[in-house]
């Protein structure tokens, strides 16, 4: 009988965002960018939401191509991302809502 062994991630219930160490970190960027695609999600169209990726994939590649080669790279693209999104988000806010 094989063992198959568990994923090599760390159980989400395990991890408290903002994270100790870059698995986690990555582990979260990457939830509250899901997050917020998803919210964005549900106030625009899919082709516009296609050309806002296209839009924040080349950006964000832009500003942190000198850390294209290390580590931290994805989770600057996925912060990055995530930012973007949210900056979008409050502009759909009407106004006075926090």
């Amino acid at each position: 009988m094989a063992v198959v062994p568990g994923p090599a991630d760390p159980k989400p219930s395990a991890i408290q965002c903002p994270g100790e160490n870059t698995v986690e970190m990555r582990y979260c960027a990457e939830k509250s960018w899901e997050q917020s695609d998803a919210q964005l999600r549900q106030k625009v169209s899919k082709r516009l939401m296609e050309q806002w990726h296209e839009a924040t994939k080349a950006l964000c590649g832009a500003a942190y191509a000198p850390y294209k080669d290390g580590t931290i790279y994805p989770q600057l693209v996925v912060g990055c991302d995530d930012h973007l999104n949210r900056a979008v988000l409050k502009e759909f806010r009407g106004m006075g809502e926090q």
